[in-house]
């Protein structure tokens, strides 16, 4: 049989050349072919197509190569960084703020996006940019309540014109060609952005933005789409965000507190926290957790002190708008609570401390468990600090103490009480050897005090 009549040319240019090849015979000749020499017809497995290479014209922009003095020289013709608030939000970051739920997180932000829009600064932080026009996305608060916080029978707050406060109606974003529930949303928040002309979007809070952040994939793309709205339309983003619902209050704030995934810190430009003081109802602090426009000037050892008020602004006016009022600064350490049962926030000094007294009780023959028992500590740390009273890898040891990871409100007190539990401090409640330490030992209990104040 002539196969000729079945070849065909590639393509037209490859026709034009010259260059055949032949074509796939359609099945029933290949039926008539096995069956004339005498065989069964078994069909050739079809190849999958594998796929294509990119687009050399579609990548070819994908990444901008410069030499680092070239980019030297670009950076520095970049206008520098304004503060929004003071060094905890700079222009053109996507930062996010974080907290327990009633904190005060959507009380500090407003305020914020209230001085933001009068080229004001909160409180002792500073704002140096000029008048912006401001987005305040809120899924928390309803109408009538977003009345109360900034009304009084005196008079209600007025807000600047730059100040524009959005509300969600999910009803009107039932049609749309829409891949889902997030493609909706930013595609609604990207038409209000160009409709106002806003250059700072706050967002409260980033669980109603998109549900189920704990999985990296859905995180990644949320924090590329608010990353595409920032660099698209050149915004400042503030997103609110919670707090695992377990955290352990004992342990300082850090960026593993914030609920989710850690692509949300990770891709972030800065974030802060509020965090709630243990030693006067009503305080509260904020603490740098990450930035990259400064240095770390609100950290674990100088955290900004605040309380929730709606005390006049100035005076002559109705105490109509729920603000913070700024106290000061201290360290972070006296306003969270200790557990004496584990060796949370246990100082190297109180390591060193209790090295010296296990080593006493155990000299006097008691066993690790009964020295756990009567200094009110962990079983591990006992057998892990025998080695510290004369190892010259002190440091070492104590930083390696073993620290549980449940929470332990029940049994938590301040680091001021922590030594009241050793032996021979002044003011010890229970001293060792006495009736009370017997029976507390011999009933397995442990008696816990809570803060009354800063040590």
């Amino acid at each position: 049989m002539d196969d000729s009549k079945f070849n065909i040319p590639l393509s037209s240019s490859e026709a034009s050349a010259g260059q055949w090849q032949p074509a796939q015979r359609p099945e029933y000749i290949e039926k008539i072919r096995a069956e004339a020499r005498g065989e069964t017809y078994r069909p050739a497995a079809r190849k999958k197509s594998g796929p294509l290479p990119p687009d050399p014209d579609a990548v070819r922009r994908l990444f901008k190569v410069e030499t680092g003095n070239r980019w030297m020289e670009l950076g520095e013709r970049e206008p520098e960084a304004k503060m929004l608030f003071g060094e905890f939000w700079h222009q053109g970051e996507l930062c996010i703020l974080f907290a327990d739920t009633n904190a005060g997180k959507s009380v500090l932000a407003v305020q914020i996006a209230n001085n933001i829009a009068r080229a004001k600064q909160t409180g002792p932080f500073a704002c140096d940019a000029k008048p912006e026009k401001v987005m305040y996305v809120d899924f928390e608060l309803t109408t009538t309540q977003f009345y109360q916080r900034y009304s009084h029978p005196g008079g209600d707050h007025q807000f600047p014109n730059n100040f524009y406060r959005a509300q969600y109606n999910p009803e009107n974003g039932a049609n749309g060609n829409f891949k889902g529930y997030d493609d909706l949303l930013i595609a609604g928040l990207e038409y209000k952005i160009k409709q106002i002309g806003a250059t700072v979007l706050v967002i409260d809070n980033i669980t109603c933005l998109r549900g189920g952040t704990e999985s990296a994939a859905v995180a990644l793309r949320l924090m590329n789409n608010l990353k595409s709205l920032k660099a698209d339309h050149k915004l400042s983003i503030l997103v609110l965000a919670h707090t695992p619902k377990r955290r352990n209050p004992a342990r300082p704030l850090s960026a593993d507190d914030l609920h989710g995934s850690k692509l949300l810190i990770n891709f972030a430009d800065s974030a802060f926290a509020i965090g709630t003081s243990n030693t006067d109802a009503g305080l509260c602090y904020l603490k740098q957790i990450k930035q990259r426009n400064t240095q770390q000037i609100y950290g674990e050892d100088n955290v900004a002190l605040c309380r929730i008020s709606k005390t006049p602004l100035s005076k002559g006016k109705p105490g109509n708008f729920l603000h913070f009022d700024f106290e000061g600064y201290d360290a972070e350490r006296p306003h969270i609570l200790t557990a004496a049962r584990h060796s949370y926030n246990r100082s190297l000094a109180d390591h060193q401390l209790l090295a010296t007294q296990i080593a006493a009780l155990s000299a006097e023959g008691l066993s690790q468990r009964q020295i756990a028992l009567r200094l009110n500590i962990a079983l591990g740390t006992v057998n892990k600090l025998l080695r510290l009273d004369n190892n010259p890898q002190a440091d070492d040891i104590a930083a390696t103490v073993e620290t549980p990871t449940e929470s332990v409100v029940e049994d938590a007190l301040p680091v001021s009480n922590m030594r009241a539990w050793l032996p021979g401090e002044p003011g010890a409640r229970t001293p060792l050897g006495s009736a009370a330490s017997r029976r507390s030992e011999n009933e397995g209990t442990v008696t816990v005090t809570r803060a009354n104040g800063p040590p």
